[in-house]
């Protein structure tokens, strides 16, 4: 069966998002297990933020070398494997070494599949990559609807991602097996990858805009319940659907987004999404009704959706360094925002009120419309000389 090479990174993003979901679901049972506080649980879990962060900033060199297959096949399968060891462990500074190094793996896992999805777009001429990080979404969004109902069913942590790594392994290593690394495009930085990824003056205005959608994604995912919970008083199948929305709108307008931006430009539909995020921040800030808080939430999935792809896809395509450093450097940014939105964003609603720490992104949502201007007015993914027929659609 011939297998598009898209469909293989799809595959990559969703599977990786299995994984990482699944042991997220599981939280409770590990924080019981390991016998540590909420606060002790979180410096835990921080170990795969340092790594990722770390892999982020000096990777590149590395992948660049491995290619695009082999470091699939470490940073899609190694986490699985990684993952199913934690409920074995027993103790909070094994576990942390664990996500310590599963960040490496997922820092990694970014500039790799980020790097070849443009590669794809040059070579075919068409836009994947919302639809990769919708893949992303999905996953999260499956493996949230399963890790709740194993969770009911009383299955043991141990079985439940030992079971999502032989899903992973089995799955993953199909679908690499027949990746092959796509050509670089003619239009790119031809030198040496630089051994350490740092942002520059250039990059700013795509770090502004990843920025704006990554917290907008850390208030929707984070605080969406909490915030039901807190200003409506309303009961948890309620509250839980504030995150049900988010992440389903979110992952719909990813996966179908890109012959939008074919037919509009990157600007305008960044353009269109930051006002809709706005929109939606703005209403859950002054929402007098649970109802109208719920659209606001959707509205915040549809708007933070497709903006950190459509930055990813204008990082890779600078021709100032290799498309490797420039996707490393905006996910640092990106990343770090993404880790210290959530509790920056409970600092302010302990002292300020939940319905401000909404409000309080808005300024940060029109830097990002600003920074718009920094995106192209065209489809910029143009085929590479000699490229083979256009894969099929998806």
């Amino acid at each position: 069966m011939s297998i598009a090479p898209q469909h293989r990174i799809y595959a990559c993003f969703f599977l990786f998002a299995l994984t990482t979901g699944a042991l997220l679901s599981r939280l409770p049972d590990l924080q019981h297990a390991l016998g540590v506080t909420e606060s002790q649980l979180g410096l835990t879990l921080i170990g795969m933020s340092i790594g990722s962060l770390l892999s982020l900033t000096l990777s590149a060199p590395l992948i660049d070398r491995l290619g695009a297959r082999t470091t699939a096949f470490i940073t899609v399968l190694g986490p699985a494997l990684l993952f199913a060891c934690v409920p074995w462990l027993g103790v909070a500074p094994a576990v942390f070494a664990v996500f310590f190094c599963t960040g490496l793996l997922s820092g990694a896992l970014e500039i790799n599949l980020n790097v070849e999805i443009d590669r794809l777009e040059a070579q075919y001429g068409k836009r994947f990559m919302n639809r990769a990080h919708g893949f992303w979404s999905a996953g999260f969004f499956v493996t949230a609807l399963f890790g709740a109902v194993v969770r009911q069913s009383q299955l043991s942590m141990q079985l439940h991602l030992a079971l999502i790594a032989l899903v992973v392994l089995g799955v993953g290593g199909y679908m690499i097996a027949g990746m092959r690394s796509a050509p670089r495009r003619t239009d790119g930085h031809q030198g040496d990858t630089p051994r350490i990824a740092f942002p520059t003056l250039g990059l700013l205005p795509l770090c502004i805009i990843g920025i704006a959608a990554f917290l907008i994604e850390g208030a929707g995912i984070d605080w969406s319940a909490i915030y039901m919970r807190d200003v409506f008083a309303v009961e948890p199948f309620i509250g839980g659907l504030s995150l049900t929305l988010f992440s389903f709108f979110m992952a719909v307008t990813r996966l179908t987004v890109d012959p939008v931006v074919e037919r509009l430009g990157p600007r305008l539909v960044a353009t269109i999404l930051l006002g809709l995020a706005a929109c939606g921040t703005l209403l859950v800030g002054l929402a007098p009704s649970p109802g109208l808080a719920l659209t606001g939430f959707a509205l915040m999935g549809i708007g933070c959706s497709a903006v950190y792809p459509l930055a990813v896809s204008a990082a890779a395509q600078r021709t100032d360094r290799p498309s490797a450093v420039n996707v490393a450097a905006l996910g640092q940014i990106s990343f770090v925002v993404f880790f210290l939105a959530p509790p920056l964003l409970g600092f302010v609603a302990e002292y300020l009120g939940i319905r401000n720490s909404y409000l309080i992104c808005l300024p940060v949502l029109a830097a990002g419309l600003l920074a718009v201007r920094a995106l192209s007015t065209r489809n910029a993914v143009l085929p590479v000389t000699g490229a083979p027929a256009p894969a099929p659609h998806g």
